[in-house]
């Protein structure tokens, strides 16, 4: 029996956004499986690191973490990983720890806890112990985390495992402007101007790569209406980024690219050395209206 190649296009509401799966070249008999293997590794990750779930790790280590140590989802403990270094790398700039600024400002949901804990400002290198066995703890009562910031490219790059690992040979995963793509074929991407979410700033080539955006958020209903503040949050300062409209870069992985667009939203040009370590390029508008790009871009 003949094998009949096809195209598969599927999006489902995951992540606090919609995730789009576009599969190319695919076996069609194994398609629906890949799709469904892909959105299941997606949902793992959401119930794993969701701020809102009372039963997820984020939700466990912020309740007790700061007891006694919590033992956690191998990809909770990976991604936790990451965030450590990357804020190593970044002198700081990228932050897990702000959940409680974030509250504060009405982006997360607050609960009677929070309220009544005051902040610390400890660093997140001292304040987070990434402890055997797939163990964290927390070094004070009022660290709290938010993996929003690094769990969705994440979450992606789980689903392109799952995509390749069901033989599909070209797909890309689109969850909410955080994608990746594989493929003997480039994929075009169009990238939205931060300033004014109705225009097109750029067109970038996507290999075999990831691409991950973030900027000031915007009211979906009043488009006319200017930007309002980042949920990007300085870590010294707790308060929203404001010296970039908006930034987008590519990486060899989604959970980086999600991350360091972070990095880029706090940093600017400064950004350059962590994004030169994890071969990531960038391309941002900062405060002034300047269109500036890493010249690898």
């Amino acid at each position: 029996m003949p094998v009949i190649s096809t195209n598969l296009r599927r999006a489902r509401p995951l992540l606090g956004t919609f995730v789009e799966i576009d599969l190319a070249d695919v076996d069609e008999r194994d398609a629906e499986d890949a799709v469904e293997a892909a959105f299941a590794a997606v949902a793992e990750v959401h119930r794993l690191m969701s701020f809102h779930d009372a039963d997820s790790d984020v939700s466990r280590l912020n309740r007790t973490a700061s007891s006694a140590a919590v033992p956690v989802h191998p990809w909770t403990y990976e991604v936790m990983e990451m965030a450590v270094e990357i804020n190593h790398r970044s002198a700081g700039a990228f932050d897990v720890g702000v959940a409680p600024t974030l509250q504060q400002l009405g982006q997360l949901p607050s609960d009677e806890e929070a309220s009544s804990t005051s902040m610390t400002g400890i660093p997140m290198s001292e304040a987070i112990e990434l402890l055997a066995d797939n163990h964290i703890r927390f070094t004070h009562p009022s660290v709290r985390i938010d993996l929003g910031g690094i769990a969705k490219g994440f979450a992606v790059d789980r689903a392109i495992d799952a995509l390749r690992g069901h033989g599909v040979r070209s797909a890309i995963v689109n969850a909410g402007g955080d994608l990746a793509a594989f493929g003997p074929e480039a994929r075009t991407i169009h990238v939205r101007d931060p300033r004014s979410p109705d225009k097109l700033m750029c067109q970038v080539e996507v290999s075999n790569q990831a691409l991950a955006s973030s900027g000031r958020r915007f009211d979906p209903f009043l488009s006319t209406v200017p930007p309002m503040d980042s949920a990007v949050i300085e870590p010294m300062t707790r308060m929203p980024a404001r010296a970039v409209h908006g930034a987008t870069v590519r990486a060899p992985s989604c959970m980086i690219a999600d991350a360091l667009t972070k990095v880029v939203m706090l940093a600017g040009t400064e950004a350059a050395v962590p994004l030169s370590h994890y071969r990531a390029s960038a391309i941002f508008v900062s405060a002034d209206g300047d269109v500036r790009a890493t010249v690898d871009w």
